[in-house]
């Protein structure tokens, strides 16, 4: 995921807004305690997704993935006033760790996360959302963004991360691509030719689709 120099990050991060004590706590325990600590979102795209929310003041964000709870935090600082955040997760074993970082967000009332397949839940949601973030399985990219376009108010944005896989969406056409990675190639394709929205993909850390809803 390093597109940039290190000396590049070090000065895009040292002119971003800077982690609080919460998303410095979540960081140094999310490397020091659970498996792939390089699926937190970190600094620089946790300050991006709060920036989003705090533009749109959402009423309710649907976030797919919570692993440890880090970019939930950052989009839920953005929710207006009496908004929710539901964000799904598959993993039981990390759901002390994660509701334990809620409660010190003071986003307890506010977090309505739920434990189980976001496949089968998705389809059983009722709200109406301005803010959806998918961060969770690659192979269902498309499956979700599916689900969730119709659920997505005018005017609302789906976020969607790892849209650049370490650079191999690029990699030698030659080469049958992994199932992971035709599966963030056909997302991406899927978005792109999608009339009900207009997008940009960011090159932020692994990259960010993002979506507009017309």
């Amino acid at each position: 995921m390093e597109f940039i120099s290190e000396e590049l990050l070090t000065y895009c991060e040292a002119h971003t807004s800077p982690e609080d004590a919460l998303l410095q706590k979540i960081s140094r325990e999310t490397h020091a305690k659970v498996l792939m600590p390089r699926m937190l979102s970190g600094h620089l795209q946790g300050k991006t997704l709060e920036l989003f929310a705090k533009m749109l003041r959402p009423r309710r964000i649907l976030e797919v993935g919570t692993y440890t709870g880090y970019s939930g935090i950052c989009m839920a600082r953005g929710l207006a006033k009496e908004g929710k955040l539901i964000t799904l997760d598959k993993n039981d074993e990390l759901e002390e760790m994660v509701r334990g970082y809620f409660e010190e967000a003071g986003l307890t009332d506010r977090v309505q996360y739920i434990l189980g397949n976001a496949m089968e839940i998705i389809p059983t949601l009722e709200e109406q959302f301005d803010l959806v973030f998918i961060d969770a399985d690659k192979k269902n990219y498309s499956n979700y963004y599916d689900m969730i376009i119709d659920k997505v108010n005018p005017g609302g944005i789906i976020l969607a991360d790892n849209v650049l896989w370490s650079g191999k969406v690029i990699q030698n056409s030659d080469k049958k691509p992994d199932k992971d990675t035709q599966a963030i190639l056909d997302f991406n394709q899927k978005i792109q030719d999608d009339p009900r929205v207009e997008n940009v993909l960011f090159p932020i850390r692994d990259g960010i689709m993002i979506a507009r809803k017309l």
